[in-house]
């Protein structure tokens, strides 16, 4: 909400000098944020001139200039810069006549854009000034011709200054307004906190006219089909002014104090009903009477009607949509934009204006559903005061009459179906009990009442009515914020809560911890990317991706669906790193996939407002609510290790990706085993699949190696990029309760290799899984360093070898002992695989 100064110096007492940078410190302390000072971009000296004479002179180009001849000052006096009175000066329109009145910007004027005015040769003349437009002042858009001060009911004397004429000096301060604070949006609500802030004095401007009773006019409410069991209008008031002269101007101070509030002049009549609403609250709306047919009825809209806009543009209707219609048809989309058939304009000489309180969801609605936001539904949509309307449509008939020489009557009418507002107990000591302040008696009550509320106090037991324009204020809860925020925050005291002891972190919690740390000790960087994926991402790497989750209102469009994989926004964050100049990546995210519960794509339909879901309803929701295991990928692109003196470069390849998996793995007390596999959007060729043994049971965990190049290529990505995804809930459901640290053995050591020629059918690990099982409880650790096929050796077959450390923890273990393991587990591979000891 932006607050023009002069404005609100109307509704409160500002303190002395006040500035928009104060007001704004002041409405933090209530509660309010501030966003930034508005100002005209414009300085002096800016005076009133009179056109004495021009020449009008035609130029070689087809243009014609006047040469003008202006008086700045009274007759014999000087002008404010010590400057001559009377002024030669070149202006290229031709809107104004000998003996107007316009704005002249004199030498050191500074315009928009940091324009500076200095005395210029031009077109043969030396201009000693500029004449100014209503655009160049930044009041309007009319760049057609200069602003002639009598055509806005003005007749200054010549060198009075234009800046405060035109309010030129005004400046608004902008504060950011909180959904639940929807009063705010209008100065009487902004000049209330500012007093509460300063305990300064409160003028409501509600009271700058009075009301009327109206009658004769048909106006029906028919809500057959009310959303949530709640009618779209509760009341509707409109009254009369008949007569108004609609080529008035508008008056400059309205027309500045409407631009620094954010909102440009359009006409004398809109911009009266855009003024009120902006200084009550009170959205407005003005029809020309002569063109309505019949009475008003507010009703939801029929299937296939339709409404053209103010805007032009022909709107197809939804059911759900509240219309103002006559028996022409419908005249306006309640709260949001009125119907172009009825607006005013330059003939209109009666008018009917209309003041209403709609239901706030359904203007929400409306306003999202037709993707048409306005002042006025923002304001509907936070609520507006039930009982400003009347004063409201007392205003507009009062600026209406004074500056449109209209007359209002009586002719009008007002259907009131709101509810009273209900009460709330507040037990004295309850504020006491929430913020933890003790608040007294007086200060409880003084404040309620100070905010709008009408306090009665009943058997120890407050009863407090909050105020029309309070529709936020419906519980105990909400009657003591207000007590806290209008005492002052700084009164609440700040205690950290003690923890528990013997608690600490849970078991899952401890997991996941040591999960991270594990890959950032490899030298990984954590990231968090959207979990939102386009359909084709969404299938790199799930096959069966055709009930993914989707949207029904995606943030982008082409990104509609939840994702079945933590791959492809890494892939999307390498591309973007890359694109930057960052060639060596470890990139890694910890997350939720979100996989289809009973491949349902809709979420069952639930009632709003206070009915609670019965069990039925709540069981078909949660039947729709998607799986959401956590996963945790990584990808590693460019070069582990960089080039350096005397060494190349090593580049990240599968094995990379599966050391940082059986890092994980190992972190959380597990032991991964690593077979060949087969994953889609992987190297055909370079694919393990990860599993762990739980209890003689084999559970697949994921997968690793290096991408298919033909996905890297597609990304623009190296053709070489390994990457590993692990199911984090499989891998927490087979953790141990408790990590078990090995023993550290005082003994030697007897390390051995075993090489063994096996047919190239045979899997690696499969083979390492026999050697470690048949070598016995001497073996302490076995590696896979070659994997050698070429020359030497028969065709169609392989040499693995193998490197095998055998200790014991009670002696030192001889090279005999050590053999004989070895000879067990070389019997144990020929037996099952066909292996040959190799030379």
């Amino acid at each position: 909400m932006k607050v023009p100064m002069s404005w609100l110096a109307e509704a409160a007492t500002l303190r002395p000098n006040a500035t928009p940078e104060g007001v704004m410190a002041e409405l933090v302390k209530v509660g309010l944020e501030e966003e930034g000072v508005h100002k005209f971009d414009v300085q002096g000296p800016l005076v009133v001139g009179e056109v004495l004479e021009y020449v009008a002179e035609p130029q070689s180009n087809g243009k014609t200039i006047r040469w003008c001849q202006v008086r700045v000052a009274a007759a014999g006096k000087t002008a404010a810069d010590g400057g001559a009175d009377v002024r030669g000066i070149v202006c290229g329109a031709s809107n104004f006549e000998v003996g107007d009145k316009v704005v002249v910007c004199l030498p050191g004027a500074v315009l928009p854009g940091n324009f500076v005015i200095a005395a210029r040769s031009t077109y043969g003349h030396v201009s000693d000034g500029m004449m100014a437009s209503g655009r160049e002042l930044s009041l309007n858009d009319d760049h057609g011709g200069i602003l002639v001060l009598q055509r806005m009911g003005l007749d200054p004397k010549v060198g009075t200054d234009a800046l405060e004429l035109l309010s030129l000096d005004d400046q608004a301060a902008e504060v950011n307004v909180t959904p639940d604070r929807g009063y705010c949006f209008s100065i009487r609500g902004i000049a209330r906190e500012y007093s509460h802030a300063t305990n300064t004095l409160f003028r409501d401007p509600a009271g700058h006219a009075h009301p009327e009773a109206v009658h004769g006019y048909s106006v029906t409410i028919d809500d057959a089909a009310p959303i949530r069991g709640k009618a779209g209008c509760d009341r509707f008031t409109v009254r009369a002014v008949r007569n108004v002269d609609p080529s008035r101007p508008t008056p400059p101070w309205m027309v500045s104090r409407l631009k620094l509030a954010g909102m440009r002049s359009i006409s004398l009549i809109v911009d009266i009903t855009n003024y009120v609403m902006l200084e009550l609250g009170q959205p407005l709306h003005a029809y020309d009477l002569d063109k309505l047919t019949g009475g008003i009825t507010v009703r939801r809209a029929n299937p296939g009607e339709t409404l053209k806009t103010l805007d032009g543009q022909v709107r197809k209707l939804h059911v759900e949509d509240l219309l103002i219609t006559d028996e022409s048809g419908a005249i306006g989309l309640a709260g949001v934009m009125g119907g172009e058939s009825t607006e005013v304009s330059d003939t209109t000489r009666n008018v009917l204006i209309e003041a209403a309180h709609f239901d706030p969801i359904t203007i929400a609605r409306s306003a999202r559903r037709h993707r048409l936001p306005s002042e006025a539904s923002k304001r509907f949509e936070r609520g507006v005061d039930t009982a400003i309307g009347a004063h409201a449509i007392a205003r507009v008939v009062q600026l209406l009459e004074v500056h449109a020489f209209g007359a209002g009557d009586s002719f009008g009418a007002d259907v009131n179906n709101v509810v009273p507002i209900q009460p709330v107990a507040l037990p004295l000591d309850f504020a006491e009990q929430l913020v933890g302040v003790a608040y007294t008696e007086f200060e409880i009550v003084s404040t309620l009442e100070a905010i709008g509320c009408q306090v009665k106090m009943a058997d120890g037991v407050l009863e407090v009515t909050p105020p029309t324009w309070r529709p936020d204020l419906r519980h105990k809860t909400d009657l003591v914020e207000e007590v806290a925020r209008i005492n002052g925050y700084e009164r609440i005291g700040a205690r950290l809560p003690v923890a528990p002891p013997g608690r600490g972190l849970t078991k899952r919690q401890k997991l996941r911890r040591n999960a991270l740390n594990a890959l950032v000790g490899t030298s990984a960087v954590e990231v968090l990317n959207y979990p939102f994926l386009s359909t084709e991402a969404n299938r790199w790497f799930v096959r069966d991706a055709d009930f993914a989750v989707r949207l029904a209102n995606p943030i982008q469009e082409d990104a509609p669906e939840l994702r079945l994989s933590l791959l492809p926004g890494l892939i999307e964050a390498a591309r973007r790193n890359l694109s930057r100049g960052l060639t060596d990546l470890a990139l890694f995210e910890e997350g939720s996939v979100f996989i289809p519960a009973n491949k349902v794509v809709k979420t069952a339909d639930l009632p709003v407002g206070n009915v609670r879901p019965n069990e039925k309803q709540l069981k078909a929701v949660l039947d729709t609510i998607p799986e959401q295991p956590k996963h945790l990928a990584a990808i590693f692109l460019g070069d582990r290790i960089d080039a350096q003196v005397a060494t190349k470069a090593v580049s990240y390849d599968y094995s990379d990706a599966i050391h940082a998996a059986r890092a994980v793995v190992e972190s959380l007390g597990a032991r991964l085993t690593v077979r060949q596999g087969q994953h889609k959007g992987f190297h055909p060729g370079r694919t393990a699949e990860l599993v762990v043994t739980d209890q003689g049971r084999i559970v697949s965990i994921g997968f690793a190696g290096e991408l298919d190049p033909s996905l890297t290529k597609a990304q623009d990505l190296p053709r070489r990029v390994a990457a590993f995804e692990l199911n984090l809930e499989k891998l927490y459901s087979v953790a141990p309760d408790a990590l078990q640290a090995s023993p550290i053995y005082t003994f030697p050591a007897a390390t051995q290799d075993l090489s063994l020629l096996v047919s190239q059918e045979v899997v690696a690990g499969e083979l390492l899984q026999l050697i470690k099982q048949e070598s016995g409880e001497l073996l302490e650790d076995i590696r896979l360093v070659d994997d050698y096929r070429g020359s030497n050796i028969p065709d169609g077959t392989k040499s693995l070898t193998f490197a095998l450390r055998f200790r014991a923890a009670d002696r030192t273990l001889t090279q005999v002992e050590a053999t004989a393991a070895r000879d067990n587990a070389v019997a144990a591979a020929k037996a099952k695989y066909g292996a040959e000891l190799r030379a």
